[in-house]
């Protein structure tokens, strides 16, 4: 038996666990997309609705219109999700996954929103957060940080990251 995926947002209030194959890991350029996680696209990779299971919490839900639904965590506000209504998948936003490293999107959608400038994006000078400009206040967020860890835990929230 293959070891289940598991994913959650950033609070950790919402957890899942994915039993089945992923399915069509992609972007998505569109400008729904785009607003739905703030930003220039939607990284999503399709499963089975029977094949994931929420071991924490569940998601708010926004009609963004009448065919789809869009899953957050209502705590922290995390994009976890994107469905349309009458399909058996739903899509999960692959940057809530515990481990996003493990899925490459294979494709692109709604490609008339993509930002004229993406593809030069690789181009761009760029170093870690703990070189850039202001080490100091990068090393104070790491130390202080809230964000629940990329994996399960017993309680929430836990008792060193209230």
């Amino acid at each position: 038996m293959t070891e289940p995926i598991t994913g959650g947002c950033q609070c950790g209030a919402v957890r899942y666990e994915i039993t089945g194959p992923l399915d069509d890991p992609h972007i998505c350029h569109c400008r729904m997309c785009q607003k739905a996680f703030g930003s220039f696209f939607a990284p999503l990779v399709g499963v089975l609705k029977t094949d994931i299971r929420f071991t924490r919490g569940s998601m708010a839900r926004f009609r963004s219109s009448d065919a789809t639904d869009r899953g957050f965590c209502e705590k922290c506000g995390t994009p976890l999700s994107f469905e349309y209504l009458e399909s058996k998948y739903i899509a999960v936003s692959i940057g809530s996954l515990d481990h996003p490293e493990r899925v490459e999107p294979h494709n692109q959608y709604g490609l008339e929103a993509r930002m004229p400038w993406f593809a030069d994006l690789s181009g761009l000078p760029g170093s870690a957060t703990t070189e850039d400009e202001m080490p100091d206040k990068a090393a104070f967020i790491q130390a202080t940080n809230h964000q629940h860890p990329d994996h399960d835990t017993t309680e929430w929230p836990m008792e060193t990251h209230r």
